[in-house]
Formats: structure tokens, C-alpha cells, sequence
């Protein structure tokens, strides 16, 4: 059986773990206290960071860039990149957007703040830093919006790993309470749609001590 060490509420593990399921390949869940930094996680990842995937046969894959290629390798389908060249760029685009852009500007800004720094240890949340990311979080819905109003799907007419990995930063947030989702209802809409997906509702079972989620964090209607 392959073991992913992850965190809950951590984007990139999220993206692996709809991946996982999209692709119907079973999985062990072990989570992992990184702030430990314990030898023998780290040497699987000498990062010290999740997601990683650890194969069967102990073949270890770390980041979850890698993973999800490594995880398209192993079960090509269902077919989560595209079937053209044309149409794969586009996904990887938009996965580097959501993986990097969205990580940077909202929600490292929102949740490392508000969840990170709390579990780390590294004192109160910055509120110009919090203001800043759920300001740049209505730009990004703008954007979602934008796509979903010309295209099925972000990337295209197909569900794809450009909505995994947008879905797995927004739901993060979403914990917290604090994506704004009037703002832009081609948005919601187009996040009601993963949320009912069978690979995605796990997530929404996930719990942190200490930490209650919004209202409608499970709430497959809002």
C-alpha cells in the first residue's frame, strides 16, 4: 500500500490527495508534525516538507508537482492534463498559477498567517499581511470567474489538474472562513462543482484540534 505523509489543511497535500482518488489508486494517510523534523521522514525528504508519496516498494516522491506527474505516469487515466499539446500547457499553466501565485499572494498571506504561524510558534498574525492576501483573494475569484464564464472548466472543457490544484489552495482558506465567495458567483459555482466530486469530499471531513471550520465548510450546497 503507498503512504502519503501529509498535513490536513496543506494545499499541495490536498492536490495529491484528490489526485490519489480522481485516479482510483487506494493510499494510507499518515500525517506528519514537519516542525519535528524527524530523521527518518527526513530521509525520505531531505526538505523536510509534504506531501510525500512512498511507493510499495519504497520508491519515495516528493513535491507535489512531482507527484501528481509521477501519480499521471503510473495511471494515465482518467486523463487529468489534457490530450493535446496545446491543451496540456494550458493546465500546467494554470497549475503553476494556482501552485505559486495563488500560494504567494493569498494563502500564504491569509492561512500561514492565521493557522501557520500558530502551529509553528512565530507569535500573531501580521493584520497587513492578512489584509493583503484577502485582498488579493478577490482578485484570483475575478480570475476563476473569468475562465469558468468561457470554459466548462479552467483549463477547458474537461475537469483537470488545473481545478485540483486551484480547489486545493481555496479549500484550505475555506476553512478559516475566509474566501469571500459572494463576491463572484461563477466562482462559487465553479467550486460547488468540485466540492461534490467524490474525490474531493474526504477533505471536507478533515478536522484540526483547536480549530473549528466555517459553517459552510462541508456544506456540499453552502
Amino acid at each position: 500500500m503507498r503512504i502519503l505523509y501529509h498535513m490536513p489543511l496543506s494545499p499541495f497535500c490536498r492536490k495529491v490527495r484528490i489526485t490519489l482518488k480522481e485516479k482510483g489508486l487506494p493510499f494510507e494517510l499518515r500525517g506528519e508534525n514537519v516542525w519535528e523534523r524527524r530523521d527518518a521522514f527526513l530521509s525520505l525528504n531531505p526538505a523536510g516538507c509534504v506531501p510525500v508519496l512512498v511507493e510499495a516498494d519504497d520508491t519515495a516522491i516528493a513535491d507535489s508537482s512531482a507527484i501528481a506527474e509521477y501519480l499521471h505516469e503510473v495511471q494515465p487515466q482518467p486523463d487529468l492534463m489534457g490530450a493535446t499539446p496545446a491543451e496540456r500547457a494550458e493546465t500546467r499553466r494554470l497549475i503553476a498559477w494556482f501552485d505559486d501565485k495563488f500560494y504567494q499572494e493569498a494563502t500564504r498571506n491569509v492561512f500561514g498567517e492565521k493557522v501557520m504561524k500558530r502551529f509553528l510558534g512565530r507569535g500573531e498574525p501580521d493584520s497587513a499581511t492578512v489584509r493583503a492576501g484577502l485582498a488579493n483573494i478577490r482578485v484570483h475569484l475575478d480570475y476563476i470567474a473569468y475562465l469558468t464564464e468561457r470554459r466548462a472548466w479552467l483549463a477547458g472543457e474537461r475537469f483537470s489538474m488545473a481545478d485540483v490544484a486551484a480547489a486545493a489552495q481555496l479549500s484550505s482558506i475555506d476553512y478559516i472562513g475566509d474566501v469571500p465567495w459572494s463576491h463572484q458567483d461563477a466562482a462559487r459555482d465553479w467550486y460547488a462543482r468540485v466540492k461534490s466530486r467524490p474525490s474531493f469530499q474526504p477533505l471536507l471531513e478533515d478536522r484540526i484540534p483547536g480549530l473549528r471550520p466555517s459553517s459552510h465548510y462541508d456544506d456540499l450546497d453552502f
